[in-house]
C-alpha cells in the first residue's frame, strides 16, 4: 500500500502557522511582511522628505516643515505612499491598503490633543507617534490576517 501526497488539507501544519478559513498562514511571512512594511515606510521618509522640502521651499512654505502638526501629516504621507505602493506591488486589495494607510495617522492624530493641550512637546509627538504606529499596523494585519500571512 502507498501512501498518498500530502494535500494543503491533510499536509503537517508547520510549527509557525495557523489556519484561517481552510488557509494556512504563516507566522513568519506574516512577520516578514510587516518588516517590508516598515522597511518601505522608512525608505518613504528618507526618500520623499527632501521633494517635501524643495517643493515647499518653491512655494515659499518651507515652515508647513517644521510645524509640528503638518510635518508629522507630510511625514505620515511619504511613509504611507511608499508602503501602499509595496503592499500593491504585493498583490493587496486597497481596503487593506487604506486600512494600513490609516495606522500610519491616526497615531499622530490622537496625540494632536495632548500636544495642543501643552501635556507632550514636539519630540514626544514624534517619538510616540512613531513607536504607536507598529501596533496600529499590527492591528490593521490581525483583522486580516488572511491578507498578510499567504504572501
Amino acid at each position: 500500500m502507498h501512501s498518498q501526497p500530502a494535500t494543503p488539507s491533510t499536509a503537517p501544519v508547520p510549527a509557525d502557522a495557523v489556519t484561517h478559513d481552510g488557509h494556512r498562514l504563516s507566522a513568519k511571512k506574516f512577520a516578514l511582511h510587516f518588516a517590508e512594511m516598515v522597511a518601505a515606510m522608512a525608505v518613504g521618509m528618507v526618500v520623499l522628505h527632501p521633494v517635501w522640502m524643495f517643493v515647499l521651499g518653491a512655494l515659499g512654505a518651507a515652515g508647513l516643515m517644521h510645524n509640528p502638526y503638518t510635518g508629522a501629516l507630510i511625514m505620515a504621507t511619504n511613509m504611507t505612499v511608499v508602503m501602499s505602493a509595496w503592499m500593491k506591488v504585493r498583490g493587496h486589495r486597497w481596503r487593506p491598503i487604506a486600512e494600513m494607510g490609516s495606522a500610519m495617522y491616526v497615531p499622530f492624530l490622537v496625540l494632536f490633543v495632548p500636544l495642543a493641550l501643552g501635556l507632550i512637546d514636539t519630540g514626544a509627538l514624534m517619538l510616540w507617534g512613531h513607536l504607536l504606529m507598529l501596533p496600529a499596523m499590527a492591528v490593521a494585519m490581525l483583522l486580516r490576517p488572511h491578507e498578510y500571512a499567504h504572501c
